[in-house]
């Protein structure tokens, strides 16, 4: 330290030294920028399970959706790592965290399918079930573009706060048919935008359905009952038991089933070339007393707090796998593109009014990934606050805790070269290892700062205070900071607190090594220069 104390260079050099570490924190800090930090809300967990969700055109019948799966099966196959799997066609997998918070559980047509994918326990695999699932999508997406507007998405189970999907656009406005409109062409930058996966929205595929009416004029001219139509064609395409009978010594009797083979259910005029009975006795083929009409389906309206709106979704692959990068690309190519030749507003925190005009909202991992760190600043920033006036009533002073707390930024040049370095993303646990930060370093400055004063209350002059601190504090210091690394290392591997052990390790190495010389310089500039006790030369 004795560069910074004595000579007379000693006051350039301190000032070298605080430009230095502030450009060190402006540098690990501009790490985010240049995406050799990646954010995300939380890391991908190692369960011992994953989803492949297919999603046909609507009107695709449930015999064509379970032909897909089978494809689709014949790819999770091949992966060492699954033990076994489930498919689902026409209706939902049994419910579990993705299908509470996703609605999975809703899902229901035809077009339809899940497959429920289970993996050998990770302690008898090496790949984690990210890197699984990863690695089967290419070829799992393959097979949806084999069919068409089949969407094929590889769906993980979240380790916190789930969202509908990673990455989500809602679109508002006054007319709903345009807001399909902008959807579509949404989803076509989301398919063009580099790293993004997965992509899906809501809006339906045109698809048509058939209504047969009753001519009740030719039924009453034939004397034929409109309910015997109904339950006819219900009881030829939905199934009637037309009696019961008991086999054996069961308890309860088994229905007989009348209905037409699933492969004619599909054939409309097979279904109309029943015949039901008139009241003279006669039969009558239903085509006679029947028109069949083409009508298109309905579109699904979606509504949020009353308003309706669209979506489009997808999820962030390649380098950096994380939604946020592929959000804000995708925010760029909105405004300068234009989509559906219009001006879109866009908003990412507040909900945008539709009925002014046309807007997407941001949502998905985003606003879990904004309103987390949000909230966690504010606790940082109240922490902060704390730590301050717990300083301000130990040393009776405004502006020795401002010395103390010098600290706290350095934790930065520890925490993002260490992400960067052992290429971890920077999440909400690496969030609570920086909050947990602030006390560690600040104990140390207080130890040390506290001790110049013990000294100078001694009569030693004040560089040889600074100094002598530095030298004793030094070990105790050094002793307590490993014993906190050393037992973030045991968290180091964890798929979920690797970014708290991350912060932890480097963080405090980093800022213990500073702290023990910038906070007892920086002392020593503030006591120099407002409250000066006697000589400042070296013995």
């Amino acid at each position: 330290m004795t560069p910074f104390l004595a000579g007379p260079t000693a006051r350039r050099n301190r000032h070298r030294l605080y430009a230095g570490v502030l450009v060190a924190i402006v540098a690990a800090v501009s790490l985010v920028a240049l995406q050799w930090v990646v954010l995300k809300m939380l890391p991908f967990d190692n369960k011992s399970e994953f989803q492949v969700v297919l999603n046909m055109p609507e009107g695709t019948p449930t015999e064509d959706t379970a032909r897909v799966l089978g494809e689709l099966a014949a790819v999770v196959r091949g992966i060492p790592e699954v033990t076994d799997y489930q498919a689902y066609a026409g209706t939902a997998a049994p419910i579990n965290f993705n299908g509470l918070v996703r609605q999975y559980y809703l899902r229901a047509g035809g077009e339809l399918g899940d497959l429920q994918v289970n993996l050998a326990d990770k302690q008898h695999r090496k790949r984690a079930s990210h890197d699984i699932a990863r690695a089967a999508r290419p070829a799992l997406a393959e097979v949806g573009k084999r069919h068409g507007a089949a969407s094929v998405q590889v769906v993980e189970v979240p380790p916190g706060p789930p969202v509908l999907a990673p990455l989500v656009a809602e679109i508002y406005g006054p007319d709903y048919e345009a807001q399909r409109e902008l959807a579509r062409e949404l989803r076509r930058l989301f398919d063009t935008t580099a790293d993004i996966i997965d992509v899906d929205d809501s809006v339906e595929a045109d698809a048509e359905r058939l209504v047969v009416s009753v001519d009740r004029q030719k039924a009453a001219l034939l004397g034929i009952n409109q309910q015997a139509v109904v339950e006819t064609l219900a009881a030829a395409l939905g199934g009637l038991d037309a009696t019961y009978m008991r086999v054996g010594g069961e308890k309860y009797p088994v229905g007989v089933r009348v209905e037409l083979p699933v492969a004619e259910k599909a054939d409309i005029d097979r279904a109309l070339a029943l015949r039901v009975r008139s009241d003279s006795g006669a039969t009558v083929p239903l085509s006679e007393i029947t028109r069949v009409e083409r009508v298109a389906i309905d579109p699904v309206i979606h509504r949020k707090d009353g308003a309706r709106f669209t979506f489009v979704s997808g999820d962030g692959g390649g380098r950096l796998d994380s939604p946020l990068y592929g959000m804000f690309e995708l925010v760029d190519r909105v405004q300068r593109e234009r989509p559906a030749g219009r001006t879109v507003e866009q908003n990412f925190i507040s909900q945008p009014d539709g009925a002014r005009g046309f807007a997407i909202k941001w949502d998905g991992e985003w606003t879990i990934t904004y309103e987390t760190f949000r909230d966690m600043g504010l606790a940082y920033a109240v922490g902060l606050i704390l730590i301050y006036l717990l300083v301000v009533g130990q040393f009776g002073s405004y502006a020795v805790p401002l010395v103390i707390m010098a600290p706290i930024p350095l934790t930065l040049i520890g925490i993002m070269p260490g992400h960067a370095l052992l290429g971890a993303q920077f999440t909400a646990t690496s969030m609570i290892g920086m909050i947990a930060l602030a006390g560690i370093i600040v104990r140390n400055s207080i130890l040390l700062v506290d001790f110049i004063n013990v000294e100078l209350a001694a009569g030693r002059e004040l560089a040889d205070a600074v100094i002598s601190a530095g030298a004793v504090r030094a070990k105790p210091i050094a002793l307590t900071a490993a014993a906190a690394m050393l037992g973030a290392f045991f968290i180091l591997d964890d798929p979920i607190f690797n970014g708290l052990a991350v912060s932890l390790i480097f963080g405090i190495f980093v800022s213990t090594l500073l702290t023990l010389i910038v906070i007892p310089v920086l002392y020593y500039s503030y006591r120099r220069r407002f409250a000066p006790v006697g000589a400042t030369s070296l013995k």
